[in-house]
């Protein structure tokens, strides 16, 4: 089995099924509901696609420090702050009829624009938990690789992209080089913010110069590879569509229909 030299090797248990499908159905199947989302205004759907996506991360992707963070801390506290801060922008006219929860002089917080922000937080805090589940067991690459092989987006396309993944961390590593050689050199030295300034300022021109410099060895790298020279490539790592991911996007499908029709307005519910 050929060893991917662009993405790091996931190792995890069989039922951590995310990290086995293709980037595509994990992209595909929560789109429709990330869409739909957007039009809903009640509090009981945004939070049920919120449940399952956090349902499917919990099972599908390896529990973390990181996921821990993002779903018990990060994700919570950012819906709690966003609902709070569009409760009060919501126009008072439209809420005065409700329960007053909190006066301050003649400014007033009504329980319906509560609600209100409150519901507006869940659908955020729903559609990034529901994009959590590619951007969490997806690599760069295999995303590109998928696109070009599924999609049939040109390679041209696709390999630049996959190439311009990696300056990303090109550049934090030769922004730590800079940084250590400045140190020891003792350049720059000092503390407060004009001090900073003179040392990220330090930074710019060598990084620049070492960003040149890469970018010419890349393209260099790619013309002796021929590359554009042909309307086709071969690929050395293959991205499958499976069976797994036909049946992964279905079931989530049903799952997004069901919630939809249950508990969505328009639904029996």
């Amino acid at each position: 089995m050929a060893v991917d030299p662009y993405a790091d090797a996931v190792t995890a248990a069989p039922v951590r099924f995310l990290y086995r499908l293709n980037p595509l159905a994990k992209l595909l199947a929560p789109v429709p509901a990330m869409v739909l989302l957007v039009f809903v205004r009640d509090l009981a759907t945004p939070l049920a696609f919120l449940l399952l996506a956090y349902a499917v991360l919990l099972i599908g992707v390896s529990f973390t420090r990181r996921l821990a963070l993002v779903l018990l801390l990060a994700l919570p506290l950012g819906a709690a702050a966003i609902g709070f801060g569009f409760s009060l922008w919501t126009d008072p006219a439209h809420v005065d009829q409700s329960v007053v929860v909190w006066q301050i002089g003649s400014w007033t917080l009504y329980g319906g624009a509560l609600v209100v922000g409150l519901a507006t937080g869940l659908r955020i805090a729903a559609i990034v938990a529901l994009a959590l589940i590619a951007g969490l067991s997806t690599t760069g690459p295999d995303l590109v690789r998928s696109t070009v092989q599924q999609l049939r987006v040109p390679y041209r396309i696709g390999y630049t992209a996959l190439a311009a993944f990696r300056f990303v961390p090109r550049f934090g590593h030769e922004l730590e080089v800079i940084r250590q050689a400045h140190r020891v050199r003792g350049a720059h030295g000092g503390r407060g913010p004009f001090a900073a300034i003179a040392r990220w300022s330090g930074y710019i021109v060598p990084l620049l110069a070492g960003a040149i410099r890469h970018a010419e060895r890349v393209a260099l790298a790619m013309d002796a590879r021929a590359f554009g020279a042909h309307p086709d490539r071969t690929e050395r790592h293959v991205v499958p569509f499976r069976a797994r991911d036909v049946v992964f996007i279905a079931l989530f499908l049903a799952a997004s229909a069901a919630i939809f029709w249950v508990l969505f307005p328009w639904g029996l519910g």
